[in-house]
């Protein structure tokens, strides 16, 4: 597409360059079509314009990172929504008091910034700071249907998680997602998995199989890690506490020639890609990126695959 990318607008060849056009990734450039990506308040508060970087109607995920105050993410959803892009805020379940606070929060956002998209999500706070544990019981109060949310994301975790199933299972994480997949069906929201970045395409490909085929039918959005610095990567990693996959990142860490050069997700993306077209029905739709290095690297990723 020709939408502008930084100072210039890029406008397609004429006559076409076909031997560039046979060497560009069909199934990759298909795969990523209507990818989404996440933004912390901060970030986006550096960006003076998103339509410089990423195509309009772009789903744009706000993290809420504990602390952060709701007028902060109420602002930062305003100006997505100003500049013609879908915002999605996250709702940590621990970090949200009581229902009146969700209401809150819930109303903040739809009146002042036009938002129906949420993530729902425990959270990473240990201790929740009132009623609410888990993304279940915020489901469960119906203040998003009420207020006519048209599209609620809830995560996944290819890798398992910690937090939730710490006997190296993902018993309860499937017992949840059982549950908000039934719940889906009687709902009017659109509903969909997000994941945790995972760097493994085969962990990702047998996840989704497992879960499809204990009769979760939910549409995926798989989290890829944007390119950044490999130190970069694996402190994000660790911290968000990626699994068996960081092994990668680990084993190209060891391999000085590459230590310097910064990852770029072109070999997971490619695999899934290669997966996608050959299995049609595969349960990965979209691709979210964590622009851990930055945006402008994603948008340049992007535009190059």
């Amino acid at each position: 597409g020709n939408w502008v990318t930084g100072s210039r607008v890029r406008i397609p060849h004429s006559p076409p360059d076909l031997s560039f056009n046979i060497m560009k990734n069909d199934k990759l450039t298909n795969f990523l079509k209507g990818f989404s990506l996440e933004v912390t308040p901060r970030a986006a508060a550096k960006i003076e314009n998103f339509s410089e970087l990423i195509p309009k109607g772009t789903l744009i995920y706000i993290a809420h990172i504990e602390g952060t105050p709701i007028e902060e993410m109420v602002e930062t959803a305003k100006k997505i929504n100003d500049q013609g892009y879908s915002p999605m805020p996250h709702f940590p379940a621990r970090i949200i008091k009581n229902e009146k606070v969700l209401q809150d929060w819930i109303s903040q956002y739809k009146n002042e910034a036009n938002v129906e998209n949420a993530l729902l999500i425990a959270g990473g706070s240990n201790k929740p700071y009132g009623d609410f544990d888990s993304s279940v019981q915020l489901i469960e109060s119906e203040l998003f249907d009420v207020a006519g949310f048209k599209n609620l994301h809830i995560a996944g975790h290819p890798e398992g998680n910690k937090d939730i199933d710490n006997d190296g299972t993902t018993s309860n994480i499937d017992k949840a997602l059982s549950w908000k997949n039934e719940f889906s069906k009687r709902t009017d929201a659109t509903m969909a998995i997000t994941t945790q970045f995972c760097f493994d395409s085969e962990t990702v490909i047998n996840w989704a199989n497992n879960i499809k085929n204990n009769g979760i039918d939910l549409p995926i959005h798989i989290g890829i890690a944007g390119p950044a610095k490999l130190q970069t990567l694996l402190k994000y990693s660790l911290e968000c506490g990626v699994g068996a996959s960081i092994k990668i990142l680990q084993k190209r860490a060891m391999d000085l020639t590459k230590l310097l050069l910064p990852y770029k997700p072109t070999q997971i993306l490619s695999e899934l890609a290669e997966y996608k077209f050959d299995n049609p029905d595969f349960n990965v739709e979209k691709v979210h990126f964590f622009p851990l290095g930055g945006i402008k690297q994603v948008s340049k990723f992007v535009e190059e695959s």
